[in-house]
């Protein structure tokens, strides 16, 4: 077969591309672990690597393709349809089914879970709870039991999913769960165990799934060897994205699905493993390789394609410093003069100016705003910078805040969607029935009983005389969830009748209701992209589209903006010009990021992981002193604050290291100097009081 299609990949790209394919018998190849360094092309080696097995007679329908995004397997298969047409040109039919089986480990789950519904004892028309969701019925179980009316401060609904959730896809102990990450709570280990059980007995009783169900679910479905055996047979290759994200319940499914690891490969980088705090554990991609015998084949893909080499020498730097990792040293062609910056400043409002200088300066010389990046580690470190930016009338954009789906009106309309779709889903009618005038909790509370008691529940809902206060307005919500319950108007115009019927209480409750219905029309949009309710709510439940109008900044106003982004969301991204915001102990690493080794070692790859987004400019800056308001006895004062550990002084050498502005930074200095010696006199006197 011709090989023209793998000329573009470099050596070790290729390695990782041709590895397994074409051997005797048509066999299948042994497990494949791809260590795939920051911009160093994994997206189109693995789209190359599904391409090629195609094109060397692999079945497109027998390929599981699993990504962290449903957008990312989406592309996958636009990438990998490209390649195959080139290849096989006049072939017709062979691309037909491409790629049936690319999504996300919980689009895949829900999948499968409604084909075995029958076999694993679940009702095939589940709906799936998002996050918000989820905790509101933990809330309702949680009030039923009256632990909302305890003597002491008894765990939020949202501390108490966290747990539930941590606890199933770490597959801990909940007693070591609570030791580990919420000692506060570890008083209330019994009741946290009988809520969990209720809370679990609600979503059977209601018919719904978490999040956590669809791991859990296909894992158990996994534990039978039946069962794993049938869906193991059904895929000769498995292929997995960003392993080193996964949790240990996706490890367990994915060693159940080739438990000898015939046709499995996984791409990921140790280095980049930043989400923790989502139950992921670099302990997948580190243990990977030992988990088959014999050993999986390690390639390593190291040459970076986005970066110039003084940027890599200071990353490299950076995590060559780690306690355990899989050895490789990022390098590239892109030779530049240019060290990184490290660039100390005298406070918060410095960092600030410098930035928004050194930005449009970069803009009069040609690189737009939003090739430009500020990241921070946590959301509320970029407040100065937005105030100034603000002040200047510079217009940005700031990632890592509010979904779409957390809007009020979008959770409107899919709540209508699910509650027609699953009348015992209690969350969704307990959100819509007091939508309606002169309906309030409790007699939404009566309304859902009776429901739940009745076979029928929609039968039952519409036997119920109209509470007094709601007028006609009752009549026309049991009207039109009978509509949407007999599909009468098919998909997906259905989401239309949904949205008249929503759009005067609407009018009624918002006074941006004209801005929000825009809203509901680009839902409507987006949901004539999938074959039917169920598609939608399920992969929108999934993979929620951000919402422009929840971002900061005005980005609609102005063709070009500056992108502001906590570094976890913008992994993934890259810019010609990164600064990085509070590279000091207390910010990187988070002064609750040190508790453990672990803990601090995942705060170094943080650290890493902002500094390989960038391309050709890279600033650290380390302000000297931050403002803080009443966090301590002595009320408001300045606090001091130390460049990175994670940059020691062995490490200086790779940057560029200056004081803003030069001018006044020996003065600066001499007046911080001072600032200390008081503060500690006055720290030491407050000892005694």
């Amino acid at each position: 077969m011709n090989a023209a299609h793998l000329e573009k990949l470099n050596d070790r790209q290729r390695s990782a591309v041709e590895h397994g394919v074409g051997l005797p018998n048509g066999a299948i190849g042994g497990p494949l672990l791809i260590i795939a360094g920051a911009g160093s092309g994994k997206t189109n080696t693995l789209a190359h690597r599904v391409a090629h097995l195609i094109i060397n007679g692999a079945d497109p329908r027998r390929i599981l393709l699993m990504t962290f995004s449903r957008r990312a397997a989406a592309e996958m298969g636009r990438r990998v349809e490209r390649i195959c047409a080139q290849v096989l040109a006049g072939k017709a039919g062979i691309m037909a089914d491409a790629l049936a089986w690319a999504g996300t480990f919980h689009g895949i789950g829900a999948r499968l879970l409604r084909e075995y519904a029958g076999e694993i004892g679940i009702d095939p028309d589940f709906t799936i709870h998002d996050r918000e969701d989820s905790a509101d019925l933990m809330n309702l179980v949680r009030h039923e039991l009256g632990f909302s009316k305890t003597e002491g401060r008894f765990p939020t609904k949202g501390t108490c999913l966290a747990i539930y959730s941590r606890a199933v896809n770490s597959e801990q102990p909940l007693d070591e769960v609570l030791r580990a990450f919420f000692p506060w709570c570890a008083a209330w280990d019994k009741q946290l165990r009988e809520l969990f059980s209720t809370y679990v007995e609600a979503k059977q009783a209601q018919n719904v799934l978490d999040y956590d169900d669809l791991l859990l679910y296909w894992a158990q479905m996994m534990g039978d060897a039946v069962l794993a055996e049938e869906v193991g047979e059904r895929f000769d290759h498995v292929l997995v994205d960003e392993y080193q994200d996964t949790n240990r319940l996706q490890a367990s499914i994915l060693t159940a699905l080739k438990p000898g690891g015939r046709g499995l490969t996984v791409v990921g980088d140790d280095a980049q493993s930043i989400y923790s705090f989502r139950a992921a554990t670099v302990r997948n991609i580190l243990d990977f390789p030992n988990e088959f015998s014999p050993a999986a084949d390690i390639i390593t893909l190291d040459r970076n394609y986005r970066s110039t080499q003084p940027i890599l020498a200071a990353a490299n730097g950076v995590i060559d410093l780690a306690r355990e990792r899989f050895t490789k040293n990022l390098w590239t062609e892109r030779e530049s003069a240019e060290r990184p910056r490290l660039v100390t400043v005298r406070d918060e409002a410095s960092q600030a100016n410098y930035i928004i200088d050194q930005v449009l300066e970069n803009r009069e010389s040609g690189t737009l705003l939003k090739q430009q990046a500020v990241l921070f580690r946590t959301s509320h470190h970029s407040g100065p910078l937005e105030v100034e930016l603000t002040r200047r009338n510079i217009p940005f954009v700031k990632y890592g805040g509010l979904k779409f789906l957390d809007s009020a009106h979008v959770k409107d309309i899919l709540a209508v969607l699910r509650f027609a779709q699953n009348p015992r889903d209690r969350v969704a009618g307990f959100r819509l029935m007091q939508l309606l005038p002169g309906v309030g909790p409790q007699t939404a509370s009566r309304a859902l009983d009776a429901m739940a008691a009745d076979p029928e529940p929609l039968t039952a809902l519409c036997a119920m005389p109209a509470p007094p206060r709601s007028g006609d307005d009752w009549t026309f919500f049991v009207d039109m969830l009978q509509g949407l319950r007999s599909r009468g108007a098919g998909w997906p115009a259905e989401i239309g009748e949904a949205r008249n019927w929503y759009e005067p209480h609407l009018l009624r409750i918002h006074e941006d209701a004209e801005v929000r219905k825009a809203d509901l029309l680009q839902l409507e949009q987006i949901a004539a992209g999938y074959s039917s309710r169920e598609r939608f709510l399920t992969e929108l439940t999934l993979d929620p589209p951000d919402a422009t109008s929840d971002q900061s900044g005005v980005p609609l106003l102005d063709e070009d903006y500056l992108i502001l982004s906590t570094i976890h969301s913008a992994k993934g991204q890259e810019w010609k010009s990164v600064f990085v915001l509070n590279c000091v102990d207390g910010c990187i690493p988070s002064d609750l990021g040190v508790g453990s080794t672990s803990e601090i070692e995942e705060e170094r790859r943080l650290l890493y992981v902002a500094m390989t987004r960038a391309k050709d400019s890279l600033h650290l800056i380390t302000p000297q002193r931050f403002f803080t308001h009443g966090q301590n006895a002595q009320g408001d004062r300045h606090v001091y604050a130390s460049r990175t550990r994670f940059i020691p002084a062995t490490l200086l050498q790779f940057f560029e290291c200056s004081a803003w502005p030069a001018a006044t930074a020996s003065a600066a200095g001499q007046r911080d100097a001072r600032q200390i010696r008081i503060d500690v006199g006055a720290r030491m006197r407050g000892m005694w009081r």
